[in-house]
């Protein structure tokens, strides 16, 4: 098969009927192949309708659509990989209206992010925040959020409609001491990815159009505070072409509760996997976990900024994953050029022992003074 052969193959698959339909993502192994059929799809859709929805994913050499998947047949599968665009979620439980009892929230508190601050806050390190967009006009957020991108509404800034990608945002990088909050990396930059809508809902391909973006745009950490409980190997890829381009890539691990897996992206074993603890530093009981879990952190009953102003409390393992790359902001500016797996191991060898005995004992939680600490020794 060749490009136009593949085009007549997509044509006639968005011709089917509705019903017949589904979102798809599509997988190329071979390159040439892939840069010919882009080439292709940038001419044809300037003549066919059809076309104006199919998204380029190059970094896994895809594309998604919304057709047929009947039309690509085994004759094709050594040519195309094909798997549903399936739904995420972001990871979060209870949220409840809350005021701003202490400008230093617990977990950042909890963590020893303050004692590290006369040696790193963050400065010059980019995090992208795959989420449902950021407040930047948040008095604790303006100095601490930079461009990002809507890939719902991409005529659009990537503003917040449901309050949860703020409430990563104000936990890692807020920025407000006399008057707010102050998050873990005070001096950190906010990018926002916003790939979720209102309602916490995105698909696998908005996932990898927003790594995409990081990737291109030189971000240091993603955090990713959603999951799914069924695996993308699309997506897979997508984790692994980011961290091979010097990006860490956090995750959270689900609040289902369960004791022996975790959603992916978490489960992927590239990714930084994260659990949350509580106030009294044991395991949170919704948090999922597993031997795959790299690093615990608070999660329960966070307080953290919100839409229009305000501030929330919530908990999650959403929670738990915003104080971690938070935490790696501050280890990145303090040991420059450190690399995702040198990341991952200072966090899994430097935790704080658990309290709790429903985690492997070899895993930890987060502590900052530790990590720095582990850093001076490795690095």
């Amino acid at each position: 098969m060749d490009g136009y052969g593949f085009l007549d193959l997509l044509l006639f698959s968005l011709k089917a009927g509705a019903s017949g339909k589904k979102r798809l993502i599509l997988r190329f192994g071979d390159s040439a192949l892939y840069r010919q059929i882009l080439r292709i799809l940038q001419e044809a859709k300037r003549r066919s309708g059809l076309l104006r929805d199919v998204r380029q994913l190059t970094l896994i050499r895809g594309i998604s659509c919304y057709a047929a998947p009947d039309a690509f047949t085994r004759k094709w599968s050594s040519i195309i990989r094909m798997e549903e665009d399936s739904s995420v979620k972001i990871h979060a439980l209870s949220r409840s209206a809350a005021a701003l009892e202490d400008g230093i929230p617990w977990g950042v508190r909890h963590i020893q992010a303050p004692e590290a601050w006369s040696i790193t806050t963050g400065h010059n390190v980019r995090v992208g925040v795959i989420d449902t967009g950021v407040d930047n006009s948040h008095p604790d957020l303006q100095n601490s959020v930079s461009r990002g991108i809507n890939l719902i509404y991409r005529s659009v800034p990537p503003h917040d409609d449901n309050g949860h990608g703020t409430h990563i945002a104000g936990t890692i990088a807020a920025a407000n001491r006399l008057h707010g909050m102050i998050g873990v990396a005070p001096r950190a930059t906010i990018h926002p990815v916003k790939a979720f809508d209102q309602n916490g809902t995105a698909f696998v391909s908005d996932i990898i159009l927003g790594l995409d973006w990081c990737v291109r745009n030189r971000m240091h950490i993603v955090n990713m505070s959603f999951g799914m409980q069924n695996r993308s190997k699309s997506l897979q890829q997508a984790v692994q072409s980011a961290i091979r381009a010097g990006v860490a890539v956090v995750a959270s691990s689900g609040n289902d509760g369960r004791s022996s897996e975790i959603d992916y992206p978490a489960r992927y074993g590239q990714t930084i996997a994260v659990g949350a603890i509580n106030k009294q530093g044991r395991v949170a009981s919704f948090t999922n976990r597993s031997s795959l879990i790299d690093i615990y952190a608070p999660g329960d009953k966070i307080v953290s900024a919100w839409i229009g102003g305000k501030y929330r409390e919530m908990s999650g393992t959403s929670m738990a994953t915003s104080h971690v790359s938070g935490a790696i902001a501050l280890l990145i500016a303090y040991k420059p050029g450190l690399t995702h797996e040198q990341i991952k191991e200072l966090l899994q060898t430097s935790g704080k022992p658990l309290k709790s005995s429903k985690a492997p004992h070899q895993v930890g939680e987060l502590n900052v003074l530790r990590l720095l600490s582990a850093a001076d020794k490795l690095y």
